[in-house]
């Protein structure tokens, strides 16, 4: 079966299923455009398919057809032919609220569900994806932490749980058993989409003037970490960043201290 052998390889090395599809997607596109089969593509078919991409999508979609192509013909056929270099990506800065803004948020929230899933984003750096698949026995709320099972990359981290969180977790957890999902829906567990639509929801009541999503909010979670002079590796351990690179964009989000810069013209 045609990209069967892609498909193969990327499960076993643990990619995760939007990179499965997403790798699975370009190439398919790509064989569709160069109407070869897979043993004679040369690196000429390659750069022309991608020179067709660079005036219709983005940069960082050019990167990912790269790589997609570069594993399949490189690292699972030994072709050895995807050497061609690829626009730079902008990185631009991750939307970051303030502590009062924070507050703001959950100050709207009524719906002490809602209210516990966005403290909860919050104040322990979760991915979406990791906190949909929570289940009861994944927290220790004695010891004030829980476990991400199999996150980004296959592995297991641990994440800190509020003081504040606890009894209100407690109480949500009443009578559920350790198999079960903490936030729970249709299929068994809540979908992502629900999780965006009461942080979309929240964040349009409370008038903030930022685009709010749920991943502003584990955003939040690290820049406010590093303005209380928390150590960087920590943080990054606790975000699950196999990169040191990835959580030190941080770095240049946080405000507090460069708001205690004195400014030159006061001091003429």
């Amino acid at each position: 079966m045609e990209l069967q052998k892609l498909d193969t390889e990327l499960k076993l090395r643990g990619f995760s299923p939007r990179t499965v599809e997403a790798y699975l997607y370009w190439n398919k596109k790509f064989l569709e455009f160069s109407k070869k089969n897979e043993q004679e593509i040369t690196e000429d078919d390659i750069k022309n398919f991608i020179s067709t991409k660079l005036l219709t999508v983005s940069p960082k979609s050019v990167v990912l057809i790269k790589a997609a192509l570069k594993f399949y013909y490189d690292e699972v056929l030994k072709k050895n032919i995807v050497n061609l270099k690829t626009p730079k990506t902008s990185r631009s800065l991750p939307t970051v609220m303030t502590r009062d803004e924070v507050r703001k948020l959950l100050a709207t929230v009524q719906n002490e569900k809602h209210k516990l899933i966005i403290s909860l984003l919050y104040s322990s750096g979760l991915r979406l994806s990791e906190l949909i698949n929570l289940k009861v026995g994944d927290l220790e709320t004695e010891e004030k932490i829980g476990w991400v099972r199999s996150g980004k990359g296959s592995k297991d981290r641990m994440f800190l749980l509020s003081e504040k969180l606890i009894p209100d977790l407690k109480n949500h957890l009443r009578g559920m058993k350790d198999d079960d999902y903490i936030f729970q829906g249709w299929d068994g567990r809540i979908s992502p989409r629900s999780v965006q639509k009461i942080v979309g929801l929240a964040a349009k009541k409370s008038g903030i003037n930022k685009n709010i999503h749920v991943h502003t909010l584990r955003h939040s979670f690290a820049t406010h970490l590093l303005e209380s002079g928390e150590d960087i590796r920590k943080i990054q351990e606790l975000l699950g960043h196999s990169n040191l690179n990835t959580t030190q964009l941080y770095t240049h989000v946080t405000t507090e201290q460069l708001k205690k810069v004195k400014n030159p013209l006061d001091s003429l």
